[in-house]
């Protein structure tokens, strides 16, 4: 049994401050959110890439400011960036009272704090990407279904899309720590046709629950060389990272599983 401070989480005190942008004529709109760590005087920032639909006169200025405080912010550190960031901004950006809020991890921390107070306009497969329940999923990838998207969801600016791409949220604590449990999580179909090995999938199981039917688990497999000189598969695991769930050793002769897509990261 793990010991009571390999169960403890580590948190940090944080702050956070919402940016606005008030378009004279228009209602004002959350553009962005700061997130300062204290202990490291650094800043997590995060702002939304929509410029051309809410303020298309200032899309080209405002577009660069994330960048532009990002450098400023590495050069003289999160909190003298933001003592002085309202006489830095345009008259059209204003930016909220810093609240202290606990965060275990910086990125999702931003990442969720974005999406609770920025929503910007879906630009389907630039911007966002299609979210879907796991069984819709496998019926759009795997059998060529005609499916609607439940919703869009926002993608981090650094991540390249593509239309294989999709979210979904995963439930279960099998991958953890690094997929925790209800994540949502961004997938790729279709580059797991090559090479599978140490990947992270998504998997079906075939016959299985409600509850159990889908899956992420590492892909692991054990080859052997017929005499012929082919290769075929002796031995194929699906493995878990926590070491409290099992993993599956499965007949590579029986198809009782069916990759639907590759994990890519974890949204929040």
């Amino acid at each position: 049994m793990p010991g009571a401070d390999e169960n403890r989480v580590t948190t940090h005190r944080a702050l956070f401050s919402v940016l606005a942008v008030e378009i004279p004529g228009e209602a004002p709109a959350n553009a962005g959110v700061f997130l300062e760590d204290p202990g490291t005087d650094r800043l997590y920032l995060r702002l939304r890439r929509d410029w051309e639909s809410i303020a298309p006169q200032e899309a080209e200025v405002l577009s660069e400011i994330e960048s532009d405080l990002s450098a400023k912010a590495r050069e003289v550190g999160a909190a003298r960036l933001l003592e002085n960031i309202e006489d830095t901004l345009s008259n059209i950006l204003r930016v909220s009272a810093r609240e202290p809020v606990e965060v275990q991890d910086f990125e999702r921390s931003l990442a969720r704090l974005y999406r609770e107070h920025v929503h910007s306009n879906v630009i389907e497969f630039v911007t966002h990407l299609p979210r879907y329940s796991l069984a819709v999923a496998a019926g759009k990838f795997l059998e060529n279904a005609q499916v609607d998207a439940e919703g869009w969801e926002e993608a981090p600016p650094e991540l390249k899309i593509t239309p294989e791409m999709f979210v979904a949220r995963i439930a279960g604590r099998s991958m953890e720590p690094r997929i925790p449990d209800r994540s949502l999580c961004v997938f790729r179909h279709g580059v797991v046709a090559g090479s599978r090995q140490g990947r992270l999938v998504l998997v079906e199981r075939l016959g299985g629950g409600a509850n159990d039917r889908y899956t992420v688990k590492r892909y692991r497999s054990e080859k052997r060389r017929s005499e012929s000189g082919d290769w075929s598969h002796e031995r194929i695991t699906l493995e878990s990272l926590n070491p409290e769930f099992e993993s599956w050793d499965l007949d590579p002769e029986e198809d009782r599983f069916r990759i639907i897509a590759e994990f890519v990261r974890v949204l929040d």
